[in-house]
């Protein structure tokens, strides 16, 4: 058997160049990562703004402070699933949604890919929001009142600004991200002492109930750890085969978990004193320090906001890739930087952020819950381990083939945990029947429900086939050899 994989020998990816690579397999001497390098790159993209405005917009739902840091400090305990999706691409060389040919198919797996895709530009457009809100906010401190012409300059500015470097690739975006980490963490370290003499964590008293606290866990780990999983191999794909998967594990979840967490609780003590604005929550931080903060504060967090940014712009180039259409992938940043500007001009006119967020939640929870256990278990049933060379095929001949170039087990299991996250679902728009079980008022499930059903589901329609596979492996290593 032979197969032709396409990269080129010898070409690495340097920083502050243009990446050539997508999602074609990364041999062996260009992995020039370390677990190490995936701890910079995420605390970079992890002390910002983003998970400021999370613990606050976590505090209206009504919790008290001490419910709010119970929520915040269990929620993030969900990195580790992050950590757990990255441990798959040093073996298999390639990002999330090429490995995912392996439990889906070639063809199954495009549907999968599709809405990844359509999650990372929410994750986008979710950033270009809060970018667009801090420079109307800075022009309304210049005295400068912000119209219409104003917020249009600011999204179409703010588009093209955050696609410089996804566009360079995945070595500039690593050591950007953490030489930004250390200016971030001073002033965040600023605003928490501004912060601490203000705060008033028994501001609410009565505090919500258990339904409202399965509501805000489902809120928090589908922004925090969750919220990530997709992305994960995307970013540990130029790490060594033998890189060591405990370091991985642990590296990420101190980049991530660690900084995030202790956003999420500054964010949810501001809350005790100052009022938060649902549809603009930039309006709120204002009052929340002295005045001489707000414009360096303001620069900060713009700039900081373009980096993370990056991340979802890059995860959403190859993933666009993934889906099979012929483009590069400096191509596909591009495409999604018109589709994010748009929705964002969309939430900037007419809808309120919280609202747009919460939505936003609910359908990301719908997929990305049962896909990310029914992605693991096929890692796990499979060895852990993955044959490089069939992930890039999309051929009868490949591994991966099955019916069509579809593996209908994993599409029923997804299809099932899919449901049993919606039938558990308490939002504003929907509650579902499992939920309507414990009387509504929050009592979100859908998390749980969704990884339950579809993990079980495919466990049980899936092993065997997937058992076979795996004791095929050895056999096409050695053919492809």
């Amino acid at each position: 058997m032979t197969v032709t994989v396409p990269y080129e020998l010898g070409r690495e990816d340097e920083a502050f160049k243009v990446e050539h690579r997508g999602i074609d397999y990364i041999p062996d001497q260009d992995r020039w990562a370390t677990p190490r390098d995936l701890f910079g790159m995420w605390a970079g993209a992890s002390v910002q703004f983003e998970y400021l405005v999370y613990g606050a917009v976590l505090m209206t739902f009504g919790f008290t402070f001490g419910q709010a840091v119970f929520l915040i400090l269990v929620g993030n305990v969900s990195y580790f699933l992050l950590g757990l999706c990255s441990l798959q691409g040093p073996n298999a060389g390639t990002t999330a949604f090429m490995i995912n040919r392996a439990s889906f198919g070639p063809n199954g797996s495009r549907l999968i890919a599709f809405f990844n895709w359509m999650t990372q530009v929410g994750f986008e457009a979710e950033g270009l929001i809060l970018v667009v809100f801090g420079g109307l906010a800075l022009a309304s401190k210049a005295g400068y009142h912000p119209g219409t012409p104003l917020k249009v300059v600011l999204i179409v500015a703010a588009a093209c600004a955050q696609t410089v470097l996804p566009f360079l690739g995945y070595a500039t975006v690593v050591k950007v991200l953490r030489i930004m980490a250390v200016p971030f963490v001073a002033l965040y370290v600023v605003l928490a002492i501004l912060t601490l003499g203000k705060a008033n964590p028994g501001s609410i008293h009565h505090g919500a109930n258990w339904q409202a606290m399965m509501g805000g866990l489902a809120f928090t780990i589908t922004l925090t750890g969750l919220g990530w999983v997709e992305s994960g191999n995307d970013f540990s794909r130029y790490l060594s085969p033998g890189a060591s998967r405990p370091a991985i594990v642990g590296w990420i979840f101190a980049g991530a978990a660690v900084p995030q967490t202790l956003l999420m609780l500054l964010g949810a003590a501001v809350a005790t004193y100052v009022q938060i604005d649902s549809k603009d929550p930039f309006n709120s931080f204002p009052h929340a320090f002295s005045g001489w903060f707000l414009v360096p504060f303001f620069v900060v967090v713009i700039i900081q906001l373009f980096a993370i940014n990056s991340m979802d712009l890059y995860s959403s180039g190859v993933t666009l890739q993934a889906l099979g259409l012929p483009i590069k992938r400096w191509n596909a940043v591009l495409i999604d930087t018109v589709i994010g500007g748009g929705i964002t001009a969309y939430a900037v006119f007419s809808a309120g952020f919280s609202n747009l967020l919460n939505d936003f939640v609910a359908a990301v929870i719908a997929w990305i819950a049962p896909w990310m256990a029914i992605f693991l278990v096929d890692w796990f049933l499979r060895g852990r381990r993955y044959v490089p060379r069939e992930l890039q095929r999309t051929d009868r001949g490949s591994l991966y083939w099955r019916s069509g170039g579809i593996h209908w087990r994993a599409v029923v299991a997804q299809a099932m945990g899919t449901v049993a996250s919606v039938v558990a679902f308490d939002q504003a728009f929907y509650v579902g029947p499992f939920a309507r079980i414990f009387g509504g008022g929050g009592a979100d499930f859908s998390v749980f429900t969704g990884i339950l059903v579809g993990g079980l589901t495919y466990l049980v329609l899936a092993a065997a086939t997937v058992r076979r596979e795996a004791a095929r492996q050895d056999e096409y290593l050695l053919d492809s050899t």
